[in-house]
Formats: structure tokens, sequence, C-alpha cells
């Protein structure tokens, strides 16, 4: 028979949840801290991208992308103090969606197990007008035409404003500016240029850009004749198209050189404390020959814009 001090024991450990084994005491399973990722943006051939990840308890965090590891980042120790903050910098290698993951392991092994972040989905940022290799650099934008009168009148009531939203029955007009590196950043113009166009998904030939005077600025420029008509385009939503420029062979070409030039101030030269002229050294653009010719270059411009930025075609308003 149990004594009495026997049954109030087992009522004791009954109420309290514990467990004697010989002399010790069992207690409570470990548990997962939280574990909080953030940060990740970054644009694509820039600046490094900080990863955070903010953790329930001091540890070690491994960051990771998808599934694999952050050079650099297999181990990063949180702060001691909270929060518990650990950082990693990090270089995408390319542009677009990429998947952030992070595991912790706590210093406290006995309290904490190990704990996994929730995926973290960040969009590294893609250049606007793409990295191409070419020493081209362009300009795209789109204008309402003048001559639409009432329901594709332009929204503002300014003709030849730059939009990216169009009516069908109204022109789009594609305005083009650009520069050559290997002409000492000369601008793109009929000189030097040997095809310009525009190409439209959707339209069989390639639309010709030329370059003319508009009001005193000159810069390339090819319509896009819209509406329902055949022969038109009328294709509603995003208007894909693309832009590309070639520049004829050049039989020499600006190089960046350097010289030194006197000081000058008020036209008078600067003298020094030992009496002599004083000297800048400046850079200035020198026309050098090239043969065989150098090959023309090829740019191309196709937007990167977000969907809802993009150059879109909509229908005419009901009301």
């Amino acid at each position: 028979m149990k004594s009495k001090s026997t049954k109030a024991l087992i009522v004791a450990l009954a109420l309290t949840g514990s467990a004697i084994v010989g002399s010790s005491t069992a207690f409570a399973a470990a548990t997962a801290p939280t574990l909080v990722l953030s940060g990740g943006s970054t644009v694509f051939g820039l600046d490094p991208a900080i990863i955070v990840a903010t953790a329930g308890a001091p540890g070690n965090v491994a960051f990771s992308v998808g599934s694999t590891v952050i050079v650099g980042c297999e181990s990063v120790a949180t702060t001691t103090v909270t929060p518990f903050v650990a950082k990693c910098s990090w270089v995408p290698a390319a542009a677009g969606p990429a998947v952030l993951n992070a595991t912790l392991t706590p210093t406290d092994a006995t309290s904490y197990t190990t704990a996994t972040a929730a995926p973290f989905t960040v969009k590294i940022g893609t250049p606007v007008q793409g990295i191409v290799p070419s020493p081209i650099s362009l300009y795209v934008d789109t204008i309402i035409a003048s001559g639409s009168t009432g329901a594709l009148a332009p929204r503002f009531g300014v003709s030849c404003a730059i939009t990216s939203q169009f009516i069908v029955g109204q022109t789009i007009v594609f305005r083009v500016y650009g520069n050559d590196s290997d002409l000492g950043g000369a601008v793109l113009d009929s000189s030097n240029v040997a095809s310009a166009y525009v190409t439209v998904a959707g339209i069989a030939n390639p639309i010709p850009l030329t370059y003319g005077n508009h009001s005193g600025v000159a810069f390339w420029s090819a319509p896009l004749k819209t509406g329902t008509a055949p022969g038109l385009y009328g294709t509603l939503g995003v208007v894909n198209f693309k832009v590309t420029v070639t520049t004829k062979d050049q039989n020499s070409i600006k190089v960046l050189s350097t010289k030194l030039q006197p000081r000058l101030v008020n036209g008078v030269r600067v003298k020094g404390a030992d009496g002599r002229t004083v000297y800048d050294r400046v850079s200035y653009y020198r026309t050098v020959p090239v043969v065989p010719a150098l090959k023309g270059a090829t740019g191309v411009w196709q937007s990167s814009f977000t969907p809802t930025s993009q150059v879109t075609l909509y229908a005419v308003p009901t009301n």
C-alpha cells in the first residue's frame, strides 16, 4: 500500500508537469526562434544588396539564394543584443526575381533549435535601356502626333506631348536621340548613321527612322498610324517595339587625350611662387586615322519598363 507521502508526491508532479528521474528534472523541449528576412533590393551591375535577417535569439545565420549559399555569408553572427540582426552583402548574378533564404543556428542550443526563415522574394532592378555591347547610347520616347480631335484629341489638349498611352486612331511618333562614344560622344545624325528603324511586333516591315529639323530641334522620328482599317496598327495592349541604329564605318575616330594648358585668370597667365606659368592638365578629343576602317556599331533599345508604364494602345472611350 502506498503511503500518504507517496500519493502527495504523485499529485504534486501531476500538477506541475515535471518528472523526477533519479535526481534529475526533465524540462520542456527547446523551441525554434523567429527568423525574418528583409532588404536585398538593388540594381543589377550596381551596388551590392544588403540582406537583413532579424532573429528571435542570438546565433549564426547562413544566407542563400535558392539553394546556393552566398559566398562570404555562410555563417554570419547576429548582434548580441535584441534585436538580434545579421547582415549579408550580396552581389546578384542577374537581374529579375530572386528567392532569398536563411537558416539560424542559435548560440544557446539547449533552449533553441535551428530556425529557417520563410522564403523572401526580391526583384533585382533591370536597367531600362538594357546592357548592350555597343558604344552607342540611345534615348527613346513616344509622343502623340498633331491633328487628332474629338475623342482622339490629346488627353491634356497638347499635341507632341510625351506619353505612353494612346487611343486607336491616334498616330504614335517614336522619337530617338543618340550618341556614339567611338566618335567622341558625337550626336547620331544622318552623317554617321547607316540605318535606323523601329520594329513593331505584328507589323511585317520595319518602320524607317528619319533625321531632321523639328521646330529647331533635330532628332530621329518614325510614325505609327493606328486604327481599325486594313494596314493600320490596331492591336490593343502593350505595343512591343525595338529601336535599332547602325553607324557607318569610320576612317577616323576621336580619341580621348590629355594636354597641358596654362592656367588663366581674366585672360592673364597665373604665375607660381617661382615666377613660372602654372599649367593644368586637361582632357580633349583628338582625331586619329583608322586603317582599316572601324566597323560601324549597332545600338539596340528595347523597353524594360513594367507593363503599366510601357507604350499601350487603348480602345476609343465610350463616354
